[in-house]
C-alpha cells in the first residue's frame, strides 16, 4: 500500500448553525486546506461539532473534497473525518469516500492520520490505487 506523507496548512470559519437552540454546544465551521509534499493540491468542505458539559468530551464529523496531485497523478478524491473526544483521550479516523476519486485517482481508497505538533499539521495517506 503506498504512503503519502506531508504538511498542511488550514483554515476554520466559523458558520451560522441553524434549528439550534444552543449555540454553544453545536457549532459548524468551513474548512479550506493547502497540501504540501506527496499530496500537492487544496480541499473545501466543512465541519460539524457538539460538545458536551463534561469537560474534554465532544464529537466531529466533516466532509472535503481534495483536489491535486497524489505522488504525481492528478485528479481529486472526498474524505470523511470522524473525531471524537473522550474526556480528553482523542480517536479520529478519516476515511477516502468509496468511488469519489476522478481522473487518474478514480478507484482510490485508503486512510488518513492527521499528527498536530506545535500547531504544524502533517498527514500520512495510507491508499491503494486499481492496477492499470
Amino acid at each position: 500500500m503506498p504512503i503519502a506523507k506531508g504538511t498542511f496548512d488550514v483554515a476554520l470559519v466559523m458558520l451560522p448553525v441553524e434549528n439550534v437552540t444552543d449555540a454553544d454546544m453545536i457549532q459548524r465551521r468551513s474548512i479550506d486546506k493547502k497540501f504540501h509534499g506527496a499530496l500537492e493540491g487544496s480541499s473545501k468542505g466543512q465541519m460539524l461539532s457538539i460538545g458536551t458539559t463534561t469537560a474534554g468530551s465532544a464529537v466531529y464529523v466533516a466532509v472535503e473534497r481534495v483536489e491535486g496531485t497524489l505522488d504525481g497523478k492528478a485528479g481529486a478524491f472526498s474524505l470523511h473525518h470522524t473525531g471524537i473526544m473522550n474526556r480528553g483521550a482523542p480517536s479520529l479516523a478519516v476515511t477516502v469516500v468509496p468511488d469519489s476519486g476522478t481522473g487518474d485517482l478514480a478507484g482510490i481508497s485508503g486512510t488518513l492520520a492527521i499528527d498536530i505538533k506545535e500547531k504544524q499539521h502533517s498527514y500520512t495517506l495510507d491508499y491503494t490505487l486499481p492496477s492499470p
